[in-house]
């Protein structure tokens, strides 16, 4: 199967993609996350394609991907929180609400002159949560690292009353439309060469 540089240190994505069977090697470069690009979602691809292409430049025989993940509330994206009371305001914000979770990627391989990049929306639809659930949430410490304070594919999944839409996406990497797209773009899983 396919060897990848994951320009990522996110547990999460590493796992999906060594799930699917990829071979995957950490390797990351520290960037400035900003855009100014005014769509979210070209914001988000331009943040995951500079990840991606910081990690690229040194690996310029192989296929680099890299990922960004955002949740968005009313056209506001929210971020990681900064502390607890910062997860505390977010929970209520999304509390009872609709919101969106959108996962960019890129993958970039130089010698190859190859740079794809797509990314997947997902609408997640938050339950009514009791300032006692959020206080219980906050005590787990789940939210502290994870995009809109939940995760999904942990202790948040309790106040999730649906979703429409890519469940890997939300856990930070659109497995489906990334693999559908290697195929569309040429590229043969099995050896990682473009057909």
């Amino acid at each position: 199967m396919m060897k990848l540089v994951l320009a990522s240190k996110s547990p999460r994505r590493k796992e999906i993609l060594e799930d699917f069977g990829f071979q995957v090697i950490i390797d990351v470069e520290k960037i400035e996350e900003i855009s100014h690009k005014k769509e979210i979602a070209e914001k988000i691809i331009e943040i995951a394609f500079k990840k991606t292409e910081a990690v690229a430049e040194r690996h310029p025989e192989e296929f680099v991907v890299g990922a960004d993940t955002v949740v968005v509330l009313d056209n506001e994206i929210i971020g990681k929180p900064k502390d607890e009371e910062d997860a505390r305001i977010i929970l209520n914000k999304i509390s009872g609400k609709a919101h969106k979770v959108i996962t960019a990627y890129a993958l970039i391989n130089k010698s190859k002159n190859l740079i794809h990049t797509d990314y997947e929306v997902t609408d997640i639809y938050f339950s009514k949560m009791t300032e006692a659930d959020i206080d219980w949430y906050i005590s787990t410490r789940e939210p502290l690292d994870k995009a809109g304070a939940y995760g999904i594919q942990g202790k948040g999944a309790a106040f999730v009353e649906r979703m429409e839409g890519d469940f890997f996406s939300t856990m930070g990497f659109p497995l489906g439309k990334f693999v559908r797209n290697l195929k569309k773009i040429g590229i043969n899983l099995l050896r990682g060469e473009q057909s």
